[in-house]
């Protein structure tokens, strides 16, 4: 977790200095067949024109795709007919294929047609950097792959970041704050080898690291002080939030902050961080208006759980799901009131949170309060004891 960056790459090493590159079915096709020919030929049965679906692989090549012959193949011959009458999509449907369309479906076609996943379904695969051009500007196999795409598009690398504006990048990056003057007079005059990394070192080391860390994490995880509903009251979660930004400066490992947030409570003999860290499904909104249906709203809050759970950790909505079978992802309505059952098990209110936090609650005292709470019960016994005598 400590300052990890994650580059999506569309394409391998070889994709990006093959010329001509082969057509990209997601980045190319997909949109052509989603944009151009779903609504006649895709997920929605009701709306489907002649039995056929393109969005189905199968279906496809069954029916209207020859691979690696785009003219025996119907896809392509009724996309590029002579006689505009025949032509797919039809007029009167609007929509119309343009002719650099129409050249990528029978490039992709004679190319063999590969049909791929959607991205997001497909294991990413660790490739080899490609050659560097330039070995004294590439640092490192992600510079490689930069210098690559920039080969590619005709540019030439920006002149490096003087010392002052390198700080000012990375201390914003991982701290959200600028640089003080002190810290970057101390840079300047650190002419060591590794400086720059001693600078990294001590931004990882900050506090501040941990509140730049989490403002992203309080956002996916809907975060707030207040209900939301009705009146929008206060309550305390900021608990959790102190606790999310501990675990990114402890550098907790994330499946430890996983496993913390979605059933902390659930682990022997709990911690108290462990049992804070559940206030993750806790921080969905919570109503109270009179004449609302506490059922309807306990309901709800499970939802919220499922599509959030699904949104941070699964990296897909659920959420079309709640009303029916997902019409593009692999997700039917059954699998999200599957989700919802781990949920569904709080003892919690409909409505609830009037004044202050909504049950079930986690009290939380400090140190000193802890011992004064001791302490009354140790003198409340006494009492009882002398009274008793």
């Amino acid at each position: 977790m400590r300052g990890v960056r994650f580059i999506l790459a569309s394409c391998c090493a070889a994709t990006l200095l093959a010329a001509p590159r082969p057509v990209d079915f997601n980045r190319e096709v997909r949109p052509i067949l989603s944009d151009k020919c779903f609504q006649c030929h895709g997920p929605d049965e009701k709306g489907r024109k002649a039995g056929l679906r393109l969005d189905k692989k199968d279906a496809a090549l069954a029916k209207v795709i020859t691979a690696g012959n785009a003219a025996q193949s119907k896809l392509y011959q009724r996309a590029s007919h002579e006689k505009k009458a025949l032509r797919m999509p039809p007029a009167y449907s609007g929509i119309s294929l343009n002719d650099k369309e129409v050249a990528l479906l029978q490039r992709w076609i004679d190319e063999g047609a590969k049909w791929e996943t959607h991205w997001s379904y497909t294991p990413p695969q660790r490739v080899e950097p490609p050659a560097a051009r330039v070995p004294a500007w590439s640092r490192n196999p992600i510079d490689r792959f930069l210098l690559a795409r920039l080969d590619r598009e005709g540019l030439k690398p920006s002149a490096e970041a003087d010392r002052t504006t390198l700080l000012r990048r990375v201390t914003f990056d991982l701290t959200g704050l600028p640089p003080t003057l002190a810290e970057v007079d101390a840079f300047l005059r650190d002419k060591a080898p590794g400086a720059y990394e001693r600078q990294v070192d001590r931004l990882l080391a900050s506090k501040h690291y941990g509140e730049r860390m989490a403002m992203a994490w309080l956002d996916l995880a809907r975060y707030a002080d207040t209900h939301g509903y009705h009146i929008d009251s206060h309550r305390d979660m900021w608990p959790w939030r102190d606790w999310v930004i501990s675990a990114f400066n402890s550098n907790l490992s994330f499946d430890q902050f996983t496993v913390w947030q979605l059933a902390g409570d659930l682990l022997p003999n709990p911690t108290r961080e462990q049992r804070i860290a559940t206030g993750f499904h806790r921080n969905h909104m919570i109503n109270f208006e009179g004449g609302a249906i506490p059922e309807e709203y306990q309901v709800e809050y499970v939802a919220d759980r499922v599509e959030t759970t699904s949104n941070v950790w699964m990296g897909t909505t659920l959420g079309c799901a709640k009303c029916h079978d997902h019409k593009y992802d692999p997700l039917a309505q059954k699998d999200f009131y599957r989700f919802g059952a781990f949920f569904n098990t709080i003892p919690e209110k409909g409505l609830d949170g009037q004044s202050g936090n909504a049950e079930p609650l986690l009290e939380l005292p400090t140190e000193q309060q802890e011992r004064q709470l001791a302490e009354s019960k140790q003198a409340i016994a006494a009492l009882g004891a002398a009274v008793a005598f």
